[in-house]
């Protein structure tokens, strides 16, 4: 008989077998060994626990303790660590390797509707729209919803009734997920740093300009 343990995975908490938890644990050890050199390491590992409870929570609606079968599930939605060059954890069960190909978690979820904040005007509501329904220009939403104005004002209440129903895309997988990416282990990665390089690069962008600046005042 299975010892049932109670454990908080990306900040919920679920009951898990002690085979589950087990696989699980050494699953998560091996990829944080992967991302510790990485400066979003722990924003990456974050955003996967937080996927992995999601993907809990979808199968035991509520319902149930974690199996071993439900780990390798989701599992095999993220991606074995081998899918993407890191290893499994020595101390990994019988030192077994998944071998999951990306074919096995190149899954689709489906474009959902988020608010966009980083294509944002006012609240990120026509930059959500179109990315949900793949219109390359936000300009079009945003004339769309001006001309709407215009003709009587309904886009009006149609933008504050979106703007109050969708939430933001506040973590790389929210924006995976509005993009209809696949949201596994090595896209929200590819994400995390992604933003990061986009926030130094910024920052670099800020600090030149400051120092031009400052010689233009002392010229």
């Amino acid at each position: 008989m299975n010892k049932i343990l109670h454990i908080n995975v990306g900040g919920y908490p679920f009951s898990i077998d002690d085979t589950a938890f087990e696989k699980l644990d050494h699953y998560l050890i091996s990829l944080k060994k992967h991302f510790e050199r990485s400066e979003g390491c722990d924003e990456i590992m974050q955003d996967i626990e937080t996927r992995i409870a999601e993907i809990f929570q979808e199968r035991l609606a509520g319902r149930g303790i974690v199996s071993l079968s439900l780990v390798e599930q989701a599992i095999n939605i993220m991606g074995s660590p081998e899918a993407f060059g890191a290893e499994w954890s020595a101390e990994s069960s019988g030192g077994e390797k998944e071998h999951t190909t990306t074919s096995d978690w190149g899954i689709k979820t489906g474009k959902r509707l988020f608010r966009d904040p980083q294509d944002a005007k006012i609240a990120g509501v026509c930059a959500g729209v179109a990315h949900y329904f793949g219109i390359q220009e936000v300009v079009w939403v945003r004339l769309a919803f001006a001309l709407g104005i215009f003709a009587g004002g309904f886009t009006i209440p149609l933008y504050i009734i979106l703007w109050a129903a969708t939430r933001e895309a506040s973590s790389p997988s929210d924006r995976l997920a509005m993009k209809g990416e696949p949201i596994n282990v090595q896209n929200i990665a590819r994400k995390v740093e992604e933003e990061i390089d986009k926030i130094t690069d910024n920052f670099e962008s800020w600090r030149e300009e400051r120092q031009n600046r400052k010689k233009k005042w002392r010229g």
